[in-house]
């Protein structure tokens, strides 16, 4: 055979094989990275665990006896910790709310307050008291306003056991929201006072039906576990010391847990108007009034703009500081001590 001819022969082999090699190279990747993509996906859609405090919680082998007593204490808490608790040597809690009453889905639901990650942000800054504070005087904190009680022992038990819940719900619950939020999702301010007349027609329209038409709530129907849904206003609610009684505050949740089960922050059912007129109209009724308001804040520049007690920082009328306008306070604050506030 002709040697010129066997060498085309061998050089058209050799690009033969190359470009079938190329070819399985390129299908190679293609089929990975179809696969790659298909798991990605997967990974993203997958859904979310639903909260079943049974299964998570209570027959979890992986939970302690303390988180689990950590548990029944803020979610039956009047039970275990307030007036409905046998042993009146344990009844710190001055109504029968639930600490999961505010803190959903036993304080792991994004934008009700959640609790995932709140013991790693302490200790912590707080104006309300102006000093660096810790998870253990917060939680009293919350101790003397939302539940209308007196403080935790800070090594009690009662404390302990709350606070390895917290920890726990932290590293050894699995993924339970798309996003986690601290707080709630802020909303945008009216610039009007509130309608009480529009946040009457608000809640006869969206709360009355769990809340009561006189903010009494509903009680379960098993004795000696508190509200099922519970009262807003009157003397078994929230003081008026506790920061659910700012106007802004309690918009912010509103709007974005509430109708409960029909809203979340991510789809919320009430505008922030309506959230923020039936805040006001909530928030309009009595309820029990907590001792020495006036030593909280003791830098009153750091007063939220809706806290509804003196003394201020400003000469606003305590009408305007309980009910708006608030984007007046809050252009004050800003142009007068440079203070961006936001509720």
């Amino acid at each position: 055979m002709d040697p010129l001819y066997k060498q085309l022969v061998r050089r058209l082999s050799i690009l033969l094989m190359s470009l079938m090699a190329s070819i399985l190279l390129i299908a190679f990747f293609l089929f990975n990275y179809e696969n790659f993509g298909a798991s990605q996906e997967k990974f993203e859609e997958a859904p979310l665990e639903s909260w079943n405090p049974v299964k998570l919680i209570l027959e979890n082998d992986k939970a302690n006896e303390q988180v689990k007593q950590g548990f029944y204490l803020v979610n039956e808490s009047s039970k275990f910790m307030g007036p409905l608790a046998t042993d009146t040597k344990a009844r710190f809690s001055g109504n029968n709310l639930s600490c999961t009453n505010c803190h959903l889905n036993g304080g792991t639901l994004s934008g009700s307050a959640s609790w995932i990650g709140v013991t790693k942000r302490f200790p912590q800054f707080r104006g309300r008291e102006n000093k660096i504070g810790t998870i253990e005087e917060r939680i009293n904190g919350c101790m003397e306003r939302s539940m209308n009680g007196q403080k935790l022992p800070e090594k009690g038990p009662q404390m302990t056991a709350i606070v390895a819940y917290m920890k726990w719900i932290n590293t050894a619950l699995p993924k339970l929201n798309k996003k986690e939020i601290k707080g709630y999702p802020p909303i945008k301010i009216p610039e009007t006072a509130v309608d009480l007349n529009q946040g009457k027609m608000v809640y006869e329209k969206e709360c009355a039906l769990c809340h009561g038409e006189k903010g009494e709530g509903i009680p379960y129907a098993e004795n000696r576990r508190g509200y099922q849904y519970p009262p807003l206003w009157g003397e078994d609610s929230y003081n008026d010391g506790a920061g659910m009684h700012r106007v802004l505050t309690a918009a912010a949740f509103i709007k974005s847990n509430m109708p409960y089960l029909q809203a979340d922050w991510e789809n919320p059912k009430l505008t922030d108007e309506e959230a923020y007129h039936v805040a006001g109209y909530i928030n309009s009724f009595q309820r029990p009034q907590k001792q020495n308001k006036s030593l909280d804040f003791p830098d009153r520049k750091r007063k939220p703009v809706s806290t509804p007690y003196g003394p201020w920082a400003d000469n606003f009328s305590a009408e305007q500081h309980k009910f708006g306008p608030f984007p007046p306070i809050i252009d004050f604050y800003q142009a007068t001590f440079g203070l961006t506030k936001t509720k």
